[in-house]
């Protein structure tokens, strides 16, 4: 296949042989060297890069980030981060007059990082770099650094990005085998009618959005994907749209695009968004994808199942919904039929009593060790209906059935509560793992449902605040 898009401002045209070619091996193979290899899964932000595209410029991991990804769009590394003339960008120099940089192999990510957000005006610095590591400078320079140029006006070269009007080059439907052990081609439909005809015929085809959890597959397991879509272009799958249903979520919509949105209408979820992963995997990664790989531990479901979300599935010309819970049949086994693919979610227009919670040994950039939702509803000062649901409590997201039971008709006390959470037992039976023991887990879970009491009776629980 063949892609077009800009790199540092020039036009690329590239011929494309191995899809799943990570951008990052390419650039360094290109001798763009000043992006950085870490931890080659998304976790360090050594390598990130600026991409512009219809929706702005975001920062991402060039590591797990895949060529076709860049069809169409405007790619900016480390070396196009200064001026034509050399002039270096506002950054740069606040990170030399802050001494933000010691041994400088983290330096790179760093500074494309911050150059993404002063470009979009953001001076949320903590969010920002919350991807990027820095074993030996300290961070407090570096965020000395990030303030001290948040007056300074974006250079001109920074926007000519976005003013990108490259010519979208045609997937041209269906391909012959390619020469390379049977490989076919990639497929980027431009619809989700034209990606569901093109998966019904080939069931057995990876699905690629974000690739923040697919990219591992291939860093980190080396297994080898002869038969991909690239879902990039399917914008109508990226609509978040008010119906009166509720609000449908296309499943291409990113966890930075849904977290900006839910800051309005359910800021619980808004609020827990902010712990998944790190700003450079938010703009890259789905709420379909974050449903459809299963995880145990993804923190979208545990919130939207206590939500009373409903999901869409798609194959062909068919389409069902089942309540979110439905779909999580046991680890890694979803409702899922061959050539289906999730298509939306559908969330209730109001949850004022949604709290999420997440448990995890860092704030930021860190999997859950357990993930919980409450949303339990009073009428006058008893439960009338719970909806509670966790991740990292089992093999799937799953719902708290027995402690709900539990909780209902009971008046909204601590006593009440507390009295419940032995059901909690009853619904799982935890694992230990490295991340936390199964004793901790259920001890953990039941703590949060005390926070949610506490909370809604107006104690400050959060974990950034200290207090005697």
């Amino acid at each position: 296949m063949t892609i077009t898009f800009l790199l540092n401002g020039e036009t690329r045209t590239l011929e494309v042989r191995d899809p799943t070619q990570s951008v990052l091996d390419w650039l360094r193979a290109e001798g763009l060297t000043g992006t950085k290899e870490g931890c080659n899964e998304g976790d360090c932000g050594a390598c990130t890069v600026m991409l512009t595209d219809a929706t702005g410029t975001r920062a991402l991991n060039a590591c797990i980030l895949m060529l076709p990804h860049l069809d169409g769009c405007a790619l900016r590394t480390i070396e196009g981060i200064a001026g034509p003339d050399g002039r270096l960008h506002p950054v740069q120099d606040a990170m030399i007059a802050h001494h933000g940089s010691q041994c400088g192999f983290c330096t790179p990510g760093f500074v494309v990082s911050m150059a993404a957000g002063h470009l979009n005006g953001r001076k949320d610095h903590d969010d920002i770099l919350a991807g990027n590591l820095c074993r030996c400078t300290g961070y407090a320079p570096i965020l000395r650094a990030a303030e001290a140029a948040e007056a300074a006006p974006v250079p001109d070269w920074m926007t000519t990005d976005a003013a990108l009007n490259s010519a979208k080059i045609s997937s041209g439907g269906e391909w012959a085998a390619g020469p390379e052990g049977g490989r076919q081609p990639p497929f980027l439909p431009t619809s989700a009618d034209a990606l569901a005809t093109w998966y019904l015929a080939r069931p057995e085809a990876t699905l690629i959005a974000g690739a923040t959890d697919v990219a591992l597959w291939v860093t980190k397991q080396l297994r080898d994907l002869p038969q991909v879509a690239f879902l990039k272009h399917c914008t109508d799958l990226a609509q978040i749209t008010e119906t009166e249903a509720g609000t449908e979520i296309g499943a291409m919509v990113t966890i930075a695009a849904l977290r900006a949105w839910a800051e309005g209408p359910h800021p619980a979820l808004a609020s827990l968004l902010r712990r998944f992963a790190s700003e450079q995997v938010r703009g890259a990664a789905t709420i379909g994808g974050n449903i459809a790989n299963g995880s145990p531990i993804g923190d979208g479901p545990p919130a939207l199942i206590a939500m009373g979300a409903t999901l869409r599935l798609r194959r062909g010309e068919a389409r069902r919904e089942m309540p979110l819970e439905e779909f999580f049949l046991e680890y890694r086994k979803q409702d899922r039929l061959p050539g289906e693919f999730v298509e939306a979610v559908i969330l209730p227009k109001s949850a004022p009593d949604l709290a999420c919670y997440k448990l995890s040994k860092r704030f930021d950039q860190d999997i859950s060790a357990v993930c919980g939702g409450f949303n339990i509803t009073r009428k006058g000062s008893n439960i009338a209906s719970a909806r509670v649901a966790f991740g990292g409590m089992a093999g799937i997201p799953k719902r708290a059935s027995a402690f709900e039971a539990a909780l209902i008709g009971q008046p909204f006390t601590e006593a009440a509560i507390t009295a419940a959470l032995p059901a909690l037992a009853q619904d799982f039976a935890p694992l230990s793992d490295m991340r936390a023991s199964a004793a901790y887990r259920l001890e953990a879970a039941q703590a949060m449902a005390l926070r949610y009491l506490r909370e809604a009776m107006g104690e400050l629980t959060s974990v950034l605040e200290v207090g005697a």
